[in-house]
């Protein structure tokens, strides 16, 4: 595990303590980790299964369907 030192302003301490607080957590650390951890979840691009790659090149090579009448080919009318 990495270590660092951090200057926090004031402000950023509070929310530092708000969150640690918020979400018991144990100490600074685990809520800086939660704070990187949320903001990867929100804001970083999932890395897709290669799994999931092959099907969407094997998917993306059939013919497509043609469909006049979505709601007449699926029984909603």
């Amino acid at each position: 595990m990495t270590k660092a030192l951090v200057n926090l302003s004031e402000p950023g301490n509070r929310v530092l303590n708000i969150v640690k607080a918020k979400f018991g957590l144990k100490n600074k650390s685990e809520a800086i980790e939660y704070i990187i951890q949320v903001y990867e979840e929100d804001n970083l691009e999932p890395e897709l299964k290669p799994e999931f790659i092959k099907k969407i090149k094997r998917v993306s090579k059939e013919k497509p369907i043609r469909v006049d009448s979505f709601s007449k080919r699926y029984g909603l009318d």
